[in-house]
C-alpha cells in the first residue's frame, strides 16, 4: 500500500473511533433517554417481584424515566437471567436478580450464563432472613434443644421445604451441616404448601422466610427458635441469630439485588448504584421492607460482586456436602 493512501486509512480509522467513542460518550451522558426494563425471572407477587416494583417505581422518579417490570419466567428463574446475560450492555436491562442466582450453577450441569462473568453488579438491595420454626407439639425451645434431640434421634425428624434445590433447602442443609446433624428432607412445591403442612404438624421443622413465618409466629401457631441472619432481625428483636444461639458461624439469608450485563459503563453503573443505594434507605420504603420483614442493605458495585462470588461459592459447597448432584 502506498504511504499516502495507508496514511489515509489510517487517518479515516482513527476519525471512526473517534466518533464511536464520541457517541458512546454522549449516549452515557444523556442516559436514560428511554424507557428502562427491570428483569425479574420469577411470577408476579413474590418477593423479587414485590421488591421489584418497589424499586422500579422510585426509580422511575428519580431517573425521570419510565422503568417497567417484565417478569420472564421459567427454569429456576434461568430464563429471565439468560436474557439479561445476553442483552446489550447499554443500562437499559437490568435484573432483580436473588439467591437462587448463586444456587442455580450447585444444582443445575447446564446453566445458560455465568452468574460471574456476564454481569455487571449494581448493587445488593435488600436481605430476608429465614427462620428455625418447628411446631409447637416438637418438645424444644431453643436451637440447643433441637440440635440434642436431633443428635439423640438422628434421620427420625423430618424437615420442609419448597423443593430441592430452593433457598430454604439449602438454608437448612447448611444448619445440619454446621450442628452435624441430621434430619428427612420432604420437598414441597413451593414454600407455602410446607408452611401448610408444617402448621397441621404433618412435618415438625422448617426454615421459612421470615415473611412467610412471621404471621404464624405471633399468633403462636409456630415457635421461632432462630433466624438466618448473622444478627437478630428487626421484625424477630427476641429471637436469637442462630449464630449465637449455638451453630456459630451460620448465616444463611434470601437476598435480592440488581445487576447489568457485563460491559455496561461504569458511569450508568454508578448512577444506578447511587440511586437505588437511596431508594432503599428512603424512610417509607425502609417501613415498607420491614413489614415484610426484609431489611435495606445498599452495597457498592464491589461489594455485591464479592458477596455474589461468596455466595456461589457456599452454596456449590453445601450442594456436594449434602449430596445433592446436579440435573
Amino acid at each position: 500500500m502506498r504511504p499516502a493512501l495507508c496514511g489515509s486509512v489510517l487517518l479515516l480509522t482513527g476519525i471512526g473511533l473517534l466518533v464511536c467513542s464520541s457517541g458512546l460518550l454522549h449516549a452515557q451522558q444523556n442516559y436514560p433517554n428511554k424507557v428502562l426494563r427491570l428483569v425479574v425471572g420469577s411470577s408476579a407477587g413474590g418477593g423479587p417481584d414485590i421488591v421489584g416494583r418497589i424499586i422500579a417505581g422510585k426509580l422511575s422518579e428519580a431517573l425521570e424515566q419510565q422503568v417497567v417490570v417484565d417478569n420472564r419466567v421459567g427454569a429456576g428463574t434461568m430464563i429471565g437471567t439468560e436474557f439479561v446475560a445476553r442483552s446489550a450492555p447499554d443500562g437499559y436491562t437490568l435484573l432483580m436478580a436473588g439467591a437462587a442466582m448463586a444456587i442455580n450453577p450447585a444444582m443445575y450441569k447446564k446453566v445458560p450464563y455465568d452468574a460471574i462473568k456476564d454481569f455487571a453488579p449494581i448493587t445488593q438491595a435488600i436481605s430476608l432472613p429465614f427462620v428455625l420454626a418447628v411446631h409447637p407439639s416438637l418438645p424444644v425451645k431453643s436451637v440447643k434443644e433441637l440440635v440434642a434431640l436431633a443428635k439423640a434421634r438422628p434421620g427420625t425428624l423430618n424437615y420442609a421445604s419448597g423443593g430441592t434445590g430452593s433457598s430454604p433447602h439449602m438454608a437448612m442443609e447448611l444448619f445440619l451441616s454446621l450442628s452435624q446433624t441430621v434430619m428427612v428432607h420432604i420437598p414441597y412445591k413451593g414454600t407455602g404448601a410446607g408452611v401448610v403442612d408444617l402448621l397441621a404438624g404433618q412435618v415438625t421443622v422448617m426454615m421459612p422466610n421470615i415473611l412467610s413465618a412471621l404471621p404464624y409466629i405471633k399468633a403462636a401457631r409456630l415457635r421461632a427458635l432462630g433466624v438466618t441472619s448473622a444478627k437478630r432481625a428487626l421484625s424477630l428483636p427476641d429471637v436469637p441469630a442462630i449464630a449465637e444461639a449455638g451453630v456459630p458461624g451460620y448465616e444463611a439469608v434470601q437476598w435480592y439485588g440488581v445487576l447489568a450485563p457485563a460491559g455496561t459503563p461504569r458511569e450508568i453503573i454508578t448512577r444506578l448504584n447511587t440511586e437505588i443505594v437511596r431508594i432503599v434507605h428512603m424512610p417509607e420504603v425502609k417501613d415498607r421492607l420491614s413489614g415484610d420483614g426484609a431489611e435495606p442493605v445498599g452495597t457498592s458495585p464491589e461489594q455485591f460482586a464479592a458477596f455474589l462470588k461468596s455466595e456461589v461459592d457456599k452454596w456449590t459447597k453445601v450442594a456436594r456436602a449434602a449430596g445433592i448432584k446436579p440435573e
